[in-house]
């Protein structure tokens, strides 16, 4: 097939300027500018740095929440492992008399230690201050312990020292004395935190 060109006209004044020859709607013409062509799509890359931020901030809080419980863990641990458990005694006296009768009567570390202070509290020594008194004990026919009423020498606000004298009598009437001086602090009652 052959393609065919309109031939060049003359105008109307024979000069040889072409002269404007009507077009068909639909076809383009001599003077007619091509369209442009059509818009390109965005990128599609450009949405996902904000899915992408979104997701490191997330990631971000998570680990900052993360060091703070675990932060908070342990500072609790810190703080609250020398807490008290329970109630102490209401009075210094009554804190002492029952650490004695639970060393030198019941001979049974675990109640003792359920009267000394967490500070001092050291499960290992007060079971090994009652297997020596049970020791001392059974060297012996009958042993029996007693005390005086423990005293209150001095008190200052939630410190108080107080003092009582052991005295061990035998069948045999054998008799040995021990004077004791204890320190007493109150947290959430009294407990005994010192024995000399």
């Amino acid at each position: 097939m052959q393609q065919t060109f309109p031939a060049p006209t003359g105008g109307a004044d024979g000069a040889g300027t072409p002269a404007a020859t009507p077009t068909q709607p639909g076809t383009p013409g001599a003077s007619t500018i091509p369209p442009a062509p059509p818009a390109y799509p965005a990128y599609p890359g450009t949405a996902e740095p904000k899915k992408k931020r979104g997701l490191l901030i997330a990631a971000v809080a998570l680990v900052v929440i993360m060091v703070l419980c675990v932060g908070g863990g342990v500072l609790a641990f810190l703080t609250l492992r020398n807490a008290e458990t329970g109630e102490g005694a209401k009075e210094p006296a009554v804190a002492v008399d029952e650490f004695l009768t639970a060393v030198y009567k019941d001979r049974d570390a675990t109640k003792a230690a359920k009267r000394v202070c967490a500070t001092s509290r050291d499960d290992g020594k007060i079971a090994a201050k009652v297997a020596e008194v049970q020791k001392y004990a059974s060297q012996y026919q009958n042993p029996r312990f007693k005390w005086t009423t423990p005293k209150v020498d001095n008190q200052t606000g939630d410190r108080a020292t107080v003092s009582t004298r052991v005295t061990m009598t035998t069948a045999d009437e054998k008799v040995a004395d021990q004077d004791l001086r204890f320190t007493v602090v109150q947290k959430t009652g009294w407990w005994v935190c010192e024995v000399a």
